[in-house]
């Protein structure tokens, strides 16, 4: 079973996806995150710390070059420092969250920046009959709310895990206490939620620009891989399920299924089970700019 399976193509994309319910996107591109899960020990000891102590939750040597490769993906170049690694390592906490559990709630009060340290995430909305509907998935590593602690109030959205997954949170008064020594911090988690707006701002504008076709072909062109051999075409793997992906573009499922069959009769595209072969990347990347 594929994408262009008309209503069977509502099962999942991939085998090893979750089940959770999903209909539309939202227009909000805001993350959150919450409280739920089961928290890191380790020799006995809880992974949740206080500053004074060094995070020994992450399953990383503080100051290791694994876990400055955490950080970096997460704050971007260049290099922490050795104190700025520290301080990140002494405040950090990790915990672990089973498939298909809460990872946060829009109920719930945002005290710490929370990042997803592995794991696939399902960031959306909680309706008043439990359906989760899905607007995006987060994989990490990838921040998973860098902003609403800063503001003192709720989660702006629901998240899920769709598989296991490790979270981790620094509390926001002691990163705060800590910003006027580490000055060069302060700066990266402001490029970092500058980075947030900015893709806010794209993807709404997106949205409200492009047509469905062109939304699906810019969601196949940005994960493309080409295919060995000098043929000049790509292969997309897909991962989400079908619900998913609808909802990231705005579009119900049943759109999603008669877009892709367009596009294979258009030639740009095979679909075969999970596996999307693009014939000729090119004619999809000027539909997607369309």
């Amino acid at each position: 079973m594929g994408w262009s399976g008309g209503r069977r193509g509502r099962a999942r994309l991939h085998p090893q996806a979750s089940t959770q319910a999903q209909t539309r996107m939202e227009h909000s591109y805001a993350t959150a995150t919450g409280h739920a899960g089961l928290t890191e020990r380790r020799s006995g000891l809880v992974a949740k710390v206080d500053a004074s102590k060094p995070l020994r939750g992450l399953s990383l040597p503080a100051g290791g070059s694994a876990e400055a490769q955490l950080w970096a993906s997460l704050l971007g170049a260049p290099a922490l420092g050795a104190d700025e690694l520290a301080t990140l390592s002494q405040l950090a906490s990790l915990r672990h969250v089973a498939a298909g559990q809460s990872v946060l709630t829009r109920s719930t009060a945002a005290s710490t920046l929370v990042a997803l340290k592995s794991g696939e995430v399902a960031l959306g909305l909680r309706t008043a009959d439990g359906v989760f509907r899905t607007e995006r998935i987060v994989r990490g590593p990838a921040w998973l709310d860098l902003s609403s602690a800063w503001l003192s109030g709720p989660h702006a959205m629901d998240a899920q895990a769709m598989g296991p997954a490790s979270v981790i949170e620094l509390p926001c008064d002691a990163l705060e206490a800590r910003l006027a020594s580490h000055p060069g911090l302060a700066q990266r988690l402001i490029q970092g939620l500058a980075r947030e707006v900015q893709a806010l701002a794209v993807n709404t504008h997106e949205l409200m620009h492009k047509d469905a076709p062109g939304r699906l072909a810019q969601w196949l062109h940005q994960r493309c891989v080409p295919l060995p051999g000098g043929s000049g075409q790509a292969m997309v793997k897909l991962t989400d399920r079908k619900r998913d992906v609808a909802s990231q573009l705005a579009i119900t499922p049943e759109t999603l299924s008669r877009l892709m069959r367009s596009f294979s009769r258009q030639g740009l595209i095979e679909v075969a089970g999970y596996n999307v072969r693009v014939l000729d990347p090119e004619a999809l990347a000027r539909v997607a700019q369309a």
